[in-house]
């Protein structure tokens, strides 16, 4: 049994949200500059330069890469062999986001009450934390945030199973089109198919920490996630909205068996600045 200070957690969450909140991945900005040479609006063009410029200045310059820092959505996978001493691991995932979101001078956009009061809870808490229990004796923090515009573009589709693989396309497409502008394109596409309504849009979420364009390990999932991503792209919706040939930069699918009567799919959008960071202690 391998044992982890909840403290460490803490600090770990806290540099997490402002590193994911400053500095943009690498995966992205390569996605970015491809996103570019594919690009033939000059204007599409011109908005993908500014977002590598916005991309190399945030950290030079200590700024957020978006005005809209987010949910803090944490994913904790939790080693089966770890056990965490020196307090409530969820208080400390709390202060880590508190702390982190403070300390950064990132904007805080939580509110409590949400259907009457909409009091801003002044430090961007409580967090989203998913926990997932896995062999071993590490645990992996991911951290995400989530910014509103895309979502708030969020769908999900209860399907018939004879809608099949035409339906799950027309559900992604469909979803992106209604968004156009609003998820900030070129935007990555999340999707969740199976299980049931909430497991599908869990999956959905959890697909965008893939590395962006890496394909699913299933060949069929991988074609699936190509023809999306090309019949996306061909809705001329393009950077920001303002028309182009690149709307989306990838699809990424991750599955789960379903109900013989159901076919759920969920639709995540997110956005051209996709800010998450992860490491394994």
């Amino acid at each position: 049994m391998r044992e982890i200070q909840t403290s460490v957690i803490a600090q770990t969450v806290a540099r997490l949200a402002e590193e994911a909140n400053y500095e943009l991945g690498s995966d992205i900005q390569v996605a970015l500059g491809r996103a570019k040479d594919a690009e033939k609006s000059p204007l599409g063009r011109e908005i993908l330069d500014s977002f590598a410029e916005n991309a190399h200045r945030a950290p030079e310059l200590r700024r957020p890469l978006c005005q809209d820092t987010g949910v803090a959505v944490v994913f904790l996978d939790i080693g089966q062999d770890v056990h965490f001493t020196g307090g409530d691991l969820e208080a400390a995932v709390v202060e880590g986001v508190r702390s982190g979101y403070q300390k950064g001078f990132l904007r805080k956009s939580m509110v409590a009450e949400p259907f009457t009061g909409r009091k801003n809870t002044g430090d961007n808490t409580p967090p989203v934390i998913h926990y997932r229990l896995v062999p071993g004796h590490q645990v992996k923090i991911s951290l995400m945030a989530k910014g509103s515009g895309a979502e708030n573009m969020s769908r999900l589709f209860m399907l018939k199973p004879a809608d099949s693989r035409d339906g799950v396309i027309d559900a992604a497409v469909t979803t992106v089109e209604e968004a156009g502008g609003k998820a900030c394109p070129p935007v990555i596409v999340g999707i969740g198919i199976g299980g049931t309504a909430e497991a599908s849009m869990l999956q959905a979420k959890r697909s965008l920490l893939r590395k962006v364009g890496q394909p699913s390990a299933e060949a069929e999932t991988a074609a699936l996630e190509q023809e999306i991503l090309s019949r996306v792209n061909r809705l001329g919706i393009g950077p920001l909205g303002l028309g182009g040939t690149v709307t989306a930069m990838a699809v990424h699918i991750e599955s789960l068996p379903c109900h013989i009567a159901s076919l759920p799919v969920a639709v995540n959008l997110q956005c051209h600045s996709a800010r998450h960071r992860e490491v394994l202690l």
